[in-house]
């Protein structure tokens, strides 16, 4: 289908940029480029607060400078230049004089000024920057969701076909957020970041060009080193390198039944854990690789530091064309651009996952809908006659296109007759009552009503002339008389009455506590399937119908409910064209035509009496009353409490050493920044010092210190890197391990619940067990890492000065709290929309995944207003957030400012009145505003701590369930000769998916050992079922299965599965060599090629094999893709013989090959069955009639059984279907 091809196509396009805001009006536009340009000026503010800051280092150096001299008592200042005690002027050895008369005090205080200045135009910038740009987007937002669910809406189904309800429902949530995350807050943030780096640099040059191209040169290095971190982190090369584990799960998973049958849980497991190896290296590599890029980050960042403080005293010593606070505003300014511009690149992440995520929803916004149901467009007829015909069709569903439904199918309907249709299932009865309905059109041919072309007339006129009744009624989640009114608009509550009476509905209605107005519960939960019935049919009766569509309406229901809703809808029938889709032939014998499908085509037509006669598809039916049933497995999301940290640590014990390693290299981390601001301040009271050569020798050693820090650091990042992710991987690998273990544990029913769908399990292994180390040693590292930078910070504060770093503290939690909040800028906020969304996301799940109902009753329309209106709250709440969010934000990047302020001034106070040395306040601030918002970063980078407890919690549930059927070796029974006598006594059974159908109904049946046992029925009646009651794969609710005289339930399992051999209809064989595959059905030894070639020859496989050039080692592909079917039947029938059972099971092993291929297997299996215990599960009926025992099921249980010769003799059902040659399944 053309489907295909357009998604090639696009997959080269990807939505520009600018194309994400294709929904913006004039006023949000408005607000953007306002906001674009607040962030620019806040990016000004932190180059800007440089200037100050230089100018307050010069101020204090030239207070130390007076204070030095005026120590000696025959100096003294007046006007502001210093005098010797007898007048005449000082002088100093360049003949230059001295000034004097530093305020320090009023200087301090208009700095503090300057800086609560900057300070306020921080707060009210940011705060618009982010407001601004958070409101557009959530305005923009909230108009694509609304046009994108309109959109989704409108499609024909044939849409929903290829697109799972639960992509669309991602799509709704997940990337209209990642579009929110690319146009929102991370814009302007983005835009701030460039300005400081535009601005830095320009300070620098105005400071000082000499010193700012010295630190330019280097610092591309740096900006490079800050890009790689962000790029690290984001690489999914793990997943990639997991892939062949993750291969070796999935196809394990896929094939459980085919593993515990042959006993393979432990050769898989070590299978597994072989292939883990690669992504565990991997993993280690990554950890390495980021130990070293921050290693390398920080070594440069201190070797610039050596570098710049040494030549900039040089300029500010030898050749005086710096002043201190010049070398101080140049180097930062061109450090802090650097910077900057490295953390702008994770903001591009963002960009690109939102334009990524536009393609799909925009594609949907811009596709025509190939049957659009809210068109005005198409003809009302004046008068409906109900005339249906089909007129040679052809057709496809749009999600198979190679499987053909209807093939050149042709009939007519008669107004006013009651029309069914009977057929095996796929035949494509239901399918025509969609096209009645409009829900596709046919790819050739035309369906006509009253003799006109269904594709021309109204859609929404012509469905609301069908009332349709389904198997699975869909009652949407509100009252019953709700749910009725979705039948009709504008209903009065007396016709609602009516149409339930009518229904046979009324009376239970009434007997419910609140009558009609009781809510059915999510998709009708609340009500038994009886009662969902007969609403859904009060609902397609108020609409008061000509054409009425029953499908299986009553096959869901016991017997005593399917005659109340039968009465019910032969009321009804009367005067309307009725078409019935029936399963139980029961309730159609009455109909005016019978119509009988097989392979898309109407084979035979005519009355009950008439169709016997014919010996047809229909006498077949109703010979062995054909019934299957299906329903869907709905998903139920437990809540998982976060598991306790203490487990997760005893899974990570044995590698204690590694984390000690890497808690030693985090200890030397978290004391670095402190280190840095003891030699900073250091660096600035050498400007102080009069003597020129002590001046130097000082600034050389420090600069020799920054060296030896940056090696240091180097190496203990490295070592922190390395051993966290050493420890963390191996972690990963033994979880992984263990939690494959532990699902191949689980009985066989587990895996039939939707939620443990081999693809949900495997992707629980890849991504659940690596979140767990997030847990573990990066976690404790962080935790060092942070302690010793907080402890190390107040030692050096509280010695040198502890009045001082008494105020700062008071602004300690706001740094901390602004060095978070910064940090989680970085992720952005869109989670919190999730909450808000759940209202809306209830209505879109709902309306998807009932789409067929909806659009059969012609309602998008209403839903997509609910939807609009559910939309106003989060919306709302938007709004509010953009403002709290704003205002955090303006505060979190102001608080500083005032820290700055309040501490220098208090600083200067303490300098004039108690002689402080200056350079002691330049240490203790620096120190504790640095371990300040270190903290609050630190605390943000952990990968995230709380989605580790949770993945490991959800783990843990996995490995502590207890399997209902245990595999191990040492429970049950086991006894030495092992015959094979089996008996099923009076079995009956439920799969656990599908608890409202039973399966077996009371299974009796037995087989002496060595005796052939065959089964015959049509699908659904239990034959299959019995075999996997043998297999124990499930145990019987009811009744017993006995071998040997034992009761299966307490025979060890892996004894019993030893002496089963099964060959399957579509045998699953694994992705290894020919030979492999064979060596499989004994996973106990190991077998020898002997073995291998004996039982190939017993299977007539042998001379195939040794056809091909690598003869056994011929590798057999994905499920055994390479191989044709009547070689994959051999090789499982090899396979089967090698284990050298005691009974066989045979899943009609012919069923689906060729005569040629059908005669060599068949002999094969005549081969293995001499001497075994066999049990035959028939589709033709040819290939049994030698069996000892042929039992004929219907709706599980036998109803007669006895050899080919008996059951002829007895000319019962049996007889029956072989006289007249018809199909079983």
């Amino acid at each position: 289908m053309f489907y295909r091809d357009e998604r090639k196509k696009e997959n080269a396009l990807s939505v520009g940029y600018f194309q994400l805001f294709r929904f913006a009006t004039w006023k949000d536009t408005v607000m953007m480029v306002v906001g674009s340009f607040c962030a620019l000026v806040h990016g000004a503010a932190s180059p800007l607060m440089l200037l100050v800051y230089g100018m307050m280092t010069n101020t204090f150096v030239a207070y130390e400078l007076e204070a030095q001299e005026l120590k000696d008592p025959n100096k003294t200042c007046i006007n502001k230049t210093i005098y010797w005690t007898n007048g005449s002027i000082y002088e100093t050895a360049e003949n230059s004089t001295v000034d004097c008369g530093v305020d320090i005090e009023a200087q301090m205080t208009m700095f503090a000024y300057y800086y609560i200045g900057i300070g306020l135009g921080v707060l009210v910038l940011s705060y618009f920057q982010i407001y601004l740009w958070v409101f557009a987007a959530a305005r923009q937002i909230q108009r694509i969701r609304k046009t994108y669910f309109r959109k989704v809406m409108r499609m024909e189904i044939g849409w929903f076909d290829c697109n799972s309800v639960g992509e669309l429902n991602t799509r709704i949530s997940d990337d209209i957020n990642k579009i929110n995350n690319a146009i929102a807050d991370q814009v302007s943030i983005f835009i701030e970041r460039l300005s400081t780096f535009v601005f830095g640099f320009m300070v620098g040059f105005i400071g000082g060009w000499k010193l700012t191209l010295v630190v330019i040169a280097v610092s591309p290095l740096i900006g490079l080193a800050a890009g790689l971190m962000a790029v690290s982190r984001l690489t999914g090369r793990e997943l990639k390198a997991y892939a062949k584990a993750g291969a070796v799960a999935d196809e394990v998973l896929s094939s459980i039944r085919t593993v515990a049958a042959f006993g393979g849980e432990e050769k898989e497991a070590e299978r597994y854990d072989k292939n883990l190896v690669e992504a565990q290296n991997w993993g280690v590599k990554k950890g390495t690789i980021i130990g070293v890029f921050q290693g390398y980050l920080w070594c440069i960042i201190f070797l610039c530091y050596a570098l710049a403080f040494w030549y900039g005293s040089q300029l500010v010593i030898d050749t005086k064309e710096l002043s201190p606070g010049g070398l101080i505003q140049v180097f930062f300014g061109v450090l802090m651009a650097a910077m900057n511009l490295g953390q702008a690149s994770p903001c591009l992440e963002a960009f690109a996952s939102g334009r990524a995520a536009a393609k799909s929803i925009f594609e949907t916004i811009d596709r025509e809908p190939e049957i659009d149901c809210l068109s005005e467009e198409g003809h009302k007829l004046d008068k409906v006659i109900g005339d249906i015909e089909f007129h040679n069709i052809t057709f496809h569903y749009p999600s198979r296109p190679e499987v053909k439904i209807l093939d050149n199918l042709s009939m007519k309907i008669k107004a006013g007759e009651t029309t069914a249709f009977v057929g095996p299932s796929g035949s494509g009865k239901s399918t025509t009552i969609q096209l009645i309905q409009r829900f596709y059109d046919p790819k050739e041919g035309m369906v006509s009503l009253d003799g006109h072309d269904v594709r021309t007339l109204n859609i929404r006129w012509l469905r609301s002339l069908i009332g349709i009744v389904e198997q699975e009624p869909v009652l949407f989640a509100t009252t019953i008389a709700e749910n009725i009114r979705y039948g009709r608009p504008g209903v009065t509550m007396e016709d609602i009455i009516n149409a339930t009476k009518e229904a046979n509905a009324y009376n239970f209605i009434m007997e419910l506590p609140q009558q009609f107005d009781t809510l059915v519960g999510e998709g009708g939960g609340q009500m038994s399937g009886g009662q969902k019935q007969r609403i859904a049919i009060a609902r397609a009766l108020i609409r008061n119908p000509r054409i009425l569509l029953l499908d299986m309406a009553t096959s869901a229901l016991d017997n005593e409910s399917e005659a109340i809703v039968q009465e019910a809808l032969d009321k009804v029938r009367t005067g309307r064209t009725t078409i019935s889709i029936a399963h139980r032939l029961s309730t159609i014998r009455n109909a005016d035509v019978i119509v009988g499908f097989e392979h898309g085509q109407a084979v035979e037509k005519g009355t009950h009496s008439e169709l016997l006669e014919k010996q047809g598809v229909y006498f077949t039916l109703a010979t062995l009353q054909n019934q299957s049933n299906t329903t869907n497995g709905r998903r139920y999301y437990e809540h998982v409490e976060p598991a306790p940290v203490a487990r997760i640590l005893k899974y990570n014990r044995p590698e204690w050493p590694y984390m000690l390693l890497g808690s030693l290299g985090a200890a030397v981390n978290g004391s670095v920044n402190p280190i840095y601001a003891l030699l900073f301040s250091q660096v600035l009271g050498t400007f102080a010092i009069q003597d020129l050569n002590e001046q130097r020798n000082q600034i050389n050693g420090i600069c020799v210190l920054f060296c030896i820090v940056a090696v240091i650091s180097f190496f203990s990042q490295f070592l922190q890197g390395y051993a966290f992710a050493k420890s963390g991987e191996l972690l990963t690998r033994r979880l992984r391990k263990v939690g494959f273990q532990a699902m191949l544990k689980q009985e066989v029913g587990w895996f039939d619940d939707a939620t443990n769908s081999p693809g949900a399990l495997t992707t629980r292994l890849a991504t659940d067990a690596s979140m767990v180390q997030g847990a573990t040693g990066s976690q404790i590292g962080m935790i060092v890492n942070s302690l010793t930078s907080i402890g190390a910070s107040f030692i050096i504060a509280f010695y040198f000065s502890w009045k001082l770093t008494l105020v700062i503290m008071c602004f300690l939690p706001f740094l901390g709290l602004s060095g978070l909040f910064q940090a989680k800028m970085l992720t952005g906020f869109a989670n919190q929309d999730k909450k808000a969304m759940e209202a809306a996301g209830r209505v879109s799940s709902e309306a998807l995944a009932n789409i067929r109902t909806i659009a059969g009753l012609a309602k998008e329309s209403s839903f997509v207003e609910s939807y609009e209106q559910k939309l106003e709250l989060p919306y709302k709440s938007a709004k509010k957030k953009a403002n709290i969010y704003g205002f955090c934000f303006g505060f979190a990047q102001c608080v500083i400012f005032m820290a700055y302020a309040a501490s220098f001034r208090y600083g200067g106070y303490l300098v004039s009145s108690e002689g402080l040395q200056y350079m002691f306040v330049f240490r203790v601030i620096s120190a504790v505003v640095i371990s300040g918002t270190a903290l609050g970063r630190a605390s943000s980078f952990t990968p995230d701590y709380a989605k580790a407890k949770i993945a490991a919690a959800q783990f843990f549930q996995l490995l502590d369930r207890v399997p209902k059927i245990s595999i191990s070796p040492s429970d049950g029974e086991k006894w030495e000769s092992f015959k094979g006598n089996i008996e099923f006594l009076n079995c009956k059974f439920t799969y656990p998916t599908r608890p409202d159908t039973q399966v077996l109904k009371g299974l009796v049946v037995s087989v002496k050992p060595g005796q052939t046992l065959a089964f015959v029925g049509s699908s659904g009646c239990g034959k299959s079922t019995s075999v996997q009651l043998l297999e124990r794969f499930y145990d019987p609710d009811e009744g017993r299965v006995l071998i040997d005289g034992h009761r299966s339930q307490s025979v060890n399992v892996p004894f019993l599965r030893s002496q089963i051999g099964i060959v399957s209809q579509e045998p699953v064989l694994f992705d290894c060599s020919i030979a492999e595959n064979i060596q499989y059905g004994d996973n106990t030894r190991n077998i020898s090629m002997e073995e291998i070639v004996d039982a190939a020859k017993k299977a007539f496989l042998h001379d195939f094999v040794m056809m091909l050039p690598d003869k056994y080692e011929t590798q057999v592909g994905a499920q055994g893709s390479q191989l044709s079917r009547g070689q994959k039947q051999r090789i499982a029938i090899a396979r089967a013989i090698v284990r050298n059972p005691k009974i066989l099971l045979l899943d009609e092993a012919t069923s689906a090959l060729d005569t040629e291929s059908e005669k060599t297997v068949q002999s094969a299996l005549d081969e293995a069955r001499k001497g075994r215990t066999c049990i035959v599960i028939a589709h033709r009926l040819s290939t049994i009639q030698t069996a000892d025992i042929i039992a004929v099921m219907s709706h599980g249980v036998v109803i007669e059984q006895g050899t080919h010769r008996t059951l002829m003799a007895k000319k019962g059902a049996y007889y029956k279907l072989v006289t007249t040659g018809a199909p079983i399944s």
